[in-house]
């Protein structure tokens, strides 16, 4: 009879052997991966809020996607060596984020719903500018996953 320390080894071994052979990933998300699904939650929330005219909802919302958390120090720096020459670009698509963002929110503040409108338009470019750019690349490189949207 084997002994069970040879029966895990090889278990151990074989899953091994699986992954390499189908090119599987065992990967775990990134931090950045929650982020970006609660900016988008955020964004719907504004969306709601504009439709319903409810300023309030806004103001509250909109420092949510201007001041969003950041990633820990590791997986920044992680994506700033994935990025390499284009975290310049990167930065830029995050900070016009913020001002606009921001720029909503004082507009509800102000209950100037054109404003509002206007600010979250161009914050929802810059949302788009920046996915359109980097997002396929960024889920292929850290996911493995080929024309795959998260």
């Amino acid at each position: 009879m084997k002994k069970p320390r040879n029966f895990i080894f090889n278990l151990l071994a074989s899953s091994c052997l699986l992954f390499a052979a189908t090119g599987a990933q065992a990967v775990e998300p990134l931090a950045l991966q929650q982020i970006m699904k609660d900016l988008g939650k955020n964004m719907q929330v504004i969306t709601d809020g504009i439709s319903r005219e409810d300023w309030e909802l806004v103001e509250k919302t909109a420092p949510l996607i201007a001041d969003h958390p950041q990633p820990p120090f590791s997986e920044k720096m992680r994506i700033m060596g994935f990025m390499g020459t284009n975290m310049g670009r990167f930065k830029v698509h995050d900070g016009e984020t913020h001002e606009q963002a921001q720029a909503a929110g004082n507009a509800a503040k102000a209950k100037d719903g054109q404003g509002v409108i206007l600010a979250f338009q161009k914050l929802q470019t810059s949302c788009y500018s920046c996915h359109s750019e980097f997002r396929k690349p960024f889920v292929e490189h850290f996911y493995g996953k080929k024309d795959a949207v998260q």
